[in-house]
């Protein structure tokens, strides 16, 4: 495993997954939507195959541009495109050490401005204006360009670009890494990258590094070449992003709400006006017959406005609750998050979606909904009829790339998200299993021999945290069921994979191939689909862990969240593999040098794969709080080197913690361990496409994984319990 992959635990692989935990999906709030079957259920020996109904995750476009240049041309304020032979310069000229680049040459004309400095992303970008100093999910950072969220699909994500930052995306892909090269000349720049994609680590869906050059030639007249020499990778985003926001906004339409004076008259809808914003955005503004309630006020959580675009719905939702005060929020295809509220209206806009493309005209109505009842569902309480509406003055800025030609456009602005198949819904995952197999699955873990649009090879987990088959919710343990007839269980079904993952990558394979060095493995060969475990052993862990706090004296002090904090001593009661293991949840194994230092025995990553501390066992309910040994919390840590054997030491301020705390402030774990469920049974499900059948690889795989998952689970609880994978 690299370091560099290491660094995505550091961020958390379930930093998503608490998002997730709280909220079903991201950032939705109250009563999910029901799952819906997506797929026909059969069984394969004791694997479950799931075959998806024709396009229900969309269409894949991958990358098809390898020996081609596109050239794009000043045409007033846009560009014309064109797509030509490769036109590739040799001479890369030097390596940067940095993501800033200065021309001594001339100023380049982008984004109505000339620059003499751009920033080279090392995900192949380049952005203009000042570099942000953050990272992480912003769009500038440290190391240059753009970047987007750590778990966008890159089809969505493309368009959220847009007006963010001038930018031009070459080939921008998240997580690659290598070389990037700089020559200026009189009347250009030329800017080239050689990357891999990520390799060998557990999110990464090669052992190897992979080859990919491409190229941006900026010049003097404003004119830029966007060249592919050799590309592994398959998708990514690439286009021209300069800023486009005049404001200009035509009306396309105003039509009239039902007078409903009996709703709250926030809620009752005046109008509903339909306009083009620069010609690339379709806005909808709600006016109200009272102001809107503003961002922050309790009311705003459970409302909705919902506009229906002919086959596609807009809507903005007030969500609300745990971190942060209550807040509106736009969904739908194509449309940004972003919601503005004035008075006695509020707004959302979007790119023109997929679906309306090409539509001369279509049927838009209108209504707010109010917060639903407890287990109830939405109901409109106000109106809008349908009025038909000319789509005119407004162009996607989604464009073909491969079949582009000059007497196109010109492009305000131009790109095209080359990407695998959308991730499913979870919940529709969840129901198409329960509704054919019946309500007999604790857990839930998917496989399949295609890809979905996710940068990384692993997927993040969810659930309802049911109460498994004697029913009844589990609490002592930070986290609190919820949602279980939007995963249409009656009680029983507890936690899943959110997405597929794909049979290709690293962490389905049994072991690494000869010759491949998987970092942290102590000297041992990583066999027996370890990577697989590490994965379902975390994730399936989230049933639990990690969202407790303790009491200590009268200081609350989280052990988490999500993740069990690094300092947290974490000593794994019942090895997997290693005789000594910190927990799959986190944490770390911590020698005490009784000198105000400590020294790492292992740490917070969880590959090689790694079975349960003593608090975990209890949260699971495996052991009796008895059975838990005081541990401690290091806060403050600062390194202090490393050891003969190589381990870091830190000093470190340690904090004395004992279950009695935890329970202090979590309550007593419920059921106790004496009554808790000890037998599980989780569903494995491969997923195929319409049309075909699971390949070869892709069974024998998930049966590997399935046998390992049933030992695996067996020895980190010391038989304690045990865990069927049966599908009947």
């Amino acid at each position: 495993m690299t370091r560099g992959s290491r660094s995505f635990w550091k961020s958390g692989y379930l930093i998503a997954a608490a998002v997730l935990l709280h909220h079903g999906s991201a950032h939705a709030q109250g009563p999910q939507e029901p799952g819906k079957p997506i797929g026909a259920i059969s069984t394969q020996g004791d694997l479950i195959v799931m075959t998806l109904n024709e396009g229900v995750l969309g269409k894949s476009n991958m990358f098809d541009l390898v020996r081609r240049t596109l050239r794009f041309t000043l045409d007033g304020s846009g560009y014309r495109a064109e797509n030509l032979a490769l036109q590739w310069d040799p001479e890369f000229g030097a390596p940067l050490t940095e993501a800033q680049v200065s021309l001594h040459n001339f100023a380049f004309p982008f984004s109505g401005k000339n620059w003499d400095s751009f920033s080279v992303g090392a995900t192949g970008s380049i952005a203009f204006g000042a570099p942000s100093a953050g990272g992480g999910s912003g769009r500038g950072g440290r190391g240059g360009g753009v970047t987007i969220g750590r778990f966008d699909q890159l089809q969505e994500a493309a368009r959220t670009l847009i007006n963010t930052v001038p930018a031009i995306c070459v080939f921008m892909k998240p997580r690659m890494s290598g070389t990037r090269y700089v020559k200026e000349l009189e009347d250009r720049v030329v800017v080239t990258w050689s990357l891999t994609e990520p390799s060998g680590g557990i999110q990464d869906f090669t052992w190897v590094p992979t080859v990919n050059r491409f190229q941006a030639v900026l010049r003097r007249d404003g004119s830029i070449d966007l060249s592919y020499d050799q590309l592994a990778a398959r998708d990514a985003v690439v286009g021209l992003y300069p800023m486009v926001t005049a404001g200009a906004e035509i009306l396309l339409a105003l039509i009239p709400g039902e007078a409903h004076p009996l709703v709250g008259s926030h809620l009752d809808i005046a109008n509903v006006k339909v306009s083009v914003v620069d010609g690339l955005f379709l806005k909808v503004t709600f006016d109200t017959r009272t102001p809107v309630l503003p961002e922050g006020d309790p009311g705003v959580a459970g409302i909705s406005y919902r506009v229906s675009l002919g086959v596609v719905d807009w809507t903005i939702r007030g969500v609300g609750g745990r971190g942060g005060a209550p807040r509106y929020t736009a969904s739908g295809p194509g449309v940004s998050p972003g919601v503005k509220t004035d008075g006695l209206t509020i707004s959302m806009q979007g790119t023109l979606p997929p679906a309306l493309r090409g539509m001369d005209q279509v049927i838009v109505s209108a209504d707010a909904l109010a917060p639903p009842a407890p287990g109830a569902p939405a109901t409109a309480v106000s109106h809008v009829p349908p009025h038909a509406v000319t789509l005119s003055g407004i162009h996607s800025p989604e464009v073909d790339l491969s079949a582009v030609k000059k007497t196109d456009g010109p492009f305000a602005i131009a790109y095209e998200a080359f990407h695998y198949y959308a991730l499913p819904n979870p919940r529709d995952m969840t129901c198409t299993v329960i509704k054919a197999l019946g309500d007999k699955f604790d857990f839930l873990a998917y496989y399949s021999d295609f890809r979905v649009d996710n940068q990384e090879a692993g997927t993040p987990s969810n659930g309802p945290l049911g109460g498994g088959p004697a029913g009844g919710a589990v609490t002592g343990i930070g986290a609190s069921q919820r949602g279980l007839e939007s995963y249409c269980s009656g009680g029983r079904f507890q936690w899943q994979f959110i997405q597929p993952v794909y049979s290709g990558a690293n962490q389905m394979q049994e072991r690494p191939p000869d010759g491949v060095n998987v970092d942290r493995a102590g000297g041992m060969k990583m066999t027996g689909y370890n990577l697989a475990m590490s994965q379902i052993g975390h994730e399936m862990g989230h049933r639990w862990a990690a969202f407790v706090s303790a009491k200590v004296k009268d200081e609350i002090i989280p052990l988490g969240p999500t993740h069990w904090a690094r300092g947290l001593q974490a000593q794994v009661a019942f090895p997997y593999r290693r005789p000594t293991e910190a927990s799959a949840m986190g944490g770390g194994v911590w020698q005490d040098n009784y000198d105000g230092t400590f020294t790492q025995l292992d740490d917070d990553y969880y590959v090689p794969a790694t079975g349960w501390s003593h608090l975990d066992l209890y949260l699971m309910g495996m052991i009796p709080p008895s059975e838990v040994p005081d541990f401690f919390m290091l806060r403050n840590l600062v390194a202090a080197g490393r050891d003969a054997n190589g381990h870091p030491i830190f000093k470190a301020d340690r904090v004395k913690v004992t279950i009695q705390d935890v329970i202090a402030v979590e309550g007593p774990r419920l059921p106790n361990a004496e009554q808790s469920q000890k037998k599980f049974n989780t569903g494995m499900v491969v997923m195929v496409e319409h049309g075909t059948t699971p390949s070869r690889e892709l069974i024998e795989r998930t049966n590997g994984i399935r046998e390992a998952w049933m030992d695996y689970w067996s020895t980190t609880t010391a038989r304690r319990s045990t865990m069927t994978a049966n599908p009947k």
